[in-house]
């Protein structure tokens, strides 16, 4: 397995996955993002790594920088995706793991994420992890009509 950085021709993969993951989070009419799209956003509005096997991505971790007045600069976690068939082997472990040593090499202190209250595996998953689960916090969401 090879975890390294995304590139653009890893892309049809990605919205996949992101398209794998819409469906096991019971949301699949909700992706409205394209691949015309991402190509055009990549690399200035979003970054990834990609775990790959024999040519085959396995999963990924998608993330884009931000900015807390509180913390500075830091890395927000859009999606970990691992394939369904690919579970169980320490890859999301491995994608992690990478984002966690880039976030020490740009001098990153801060990493934030979401994940769903009724995702059991990915909530064990990061209770493996120095993580704080913050109860004070209502995600806030508002979307428009373009």
């Amino acid at each position: 397995m090879i975890i390294r950085k995304g590139i653009e021709t890893d892309l049809p993969r990605v919205l996949e996955l992101v398209k794998e993951l819409a469906e096991f989070e019971r949301a699949p009419n909700d992706v409205i993002n394209t691949l015309e799209k991402m190509r055009k956003e990549f690399s200035h509005t979003f970054h990834f790594i990609v775990a790959e096997e024999n040519g085959f991505i396995h999963g990924m971790a998608l993330y884009y920088y931000a900015y807390s007045t509180w913390k500075g600069k830091y890395i927000y976690l859009d999606d970990l995706i691992v394939t369904e068939l690919s579970r169980g082997r320490g890859i999301g472990k491995m994608l992690t793991d990478e984002l966690l040593k880039l976030a020490q090499e740009e001098g990153i202190a801060h990493l934030r994420w979401h994940v769903l209250d009724w995702n059991t595996p990915a909530i064990e998953f990061y209770k493996r992890l120095p993580v704080t689960f913050d109860p004070d916090w209502i995600t806030v969401k508002l979307n428009l009509e373009l």
